[in-house]
């Protein structure tokens, strides 16, 4: 499933989906081997604890999280990033509410599939 994004991402508020309650998120730039993902936390709202193949960086654009990986917990806030390395269990709680820019390598083909 070779999927890629158009050249150039607008912060368009029609592709702006609800994943979660809490959590909303945007696709970037995407392609084969790489995707950047923009996603809204609200005060509370839980990424759960999971694991996939892909390499993740994530980087706090706005607020605070607690963020989980292989065990280790530490409080992030505007400015800082976390790595995770393939199949780590990792997941982010929401202190105050913010914004995660996520990058993956390869791209999340399971966030492109049809709903």
């Amino acid at each position: 499933m070779n999927k890629q994004s158009d050249k150039f991402v607008t912060a368009d508020p029609g592709a702006i989906e609800q994943v979660e309650p809490g959590i909303k998120r945007q696709m970037l730039g995407y392609g084969p081997d790489l995707m950047a993902v923009k996603v809204w936390f609200d005060e509370g709202a839980e990424g759960y604890q999971h694991h996939h193949p892909h390499v993740q960086v994530s980087y706090v654009e706005s607020g605070e999280f607690e963020a989980t990986i292989d065990g280790e917990t530490k409080l992030l806030k505007a400015g800082d990033s976390f790595y995770v390395a393939p199949h780590q269990m990792h997941g982010a709680v929401c202190k105050k509410a913010g914004v995660l820019i996520d990058i993956f390598n390869p791209q999340r083909e399971d966030f492109l599939e049809e709903k």
